[in-house]
């Protein structure tokens, strides 16, 4: 079964889903928070559509190791997530995902106004693929 992974941020959540095997992450979506809360019907959509077993949330954690404010929150989304949806919920330390993502966007070429759209679910892309590749029993 496939999993999905999440950046939870202020405004968008990036997400991503691995491929059967679990081997590999690809970028779904950016989904814009609202609030009414519907971003959460737009994830259990995603995890029917993908057949998705479990969820892995990054944790955004101070660089001396630390879980801060941002961190938190995390925690909280990923608690209402295991509460609503009724899957396992791992949360990923995601420290520098988003510096990452934005490198390599830089990197790619893609202009800035594109990076803004993209940037959460290029985050999502890394958190996951971390967290598969630490946990491969290939």
């Amino acid at each position: 079964m496939r999993k999905l992974g999440l950046d939870y941020g202020d405004r968008r959540i990036g997400a991503a889903v691995s491929d059967a095997f679990g081997w590999t992450a690809q970028g779904l979506e950016t989904i814009e928070r609202r609030r009414d809360g519907s971003e959460m019907e737009r994830i259990r959509r995603l995890i029917e559509e993908y057949e998705v077993s479990e969820i892995v949330v990054g944790l955004p954690k101070n660089m001396n190791g630390t879980v801060g404010p941002r961190g938190e929150i995390c925690i909280e989304f990923a608690d209402q997530l295991r509460e609503t949806l009724s899957l396992p919920v791992h949360l990923w330390d995601e420290r520098l995902t988003t510096v990452s993502a934005e490198r390599v966007l830089i990197e790619g070429d893609v202009s800035r106004k594109k990076r803004k759209g993209i940037v959460d679910k290029m985050a999502a892309v890394l958190i996951l693929q971390n967290y598969l590749d630490a946990n491969s029993k290939r």
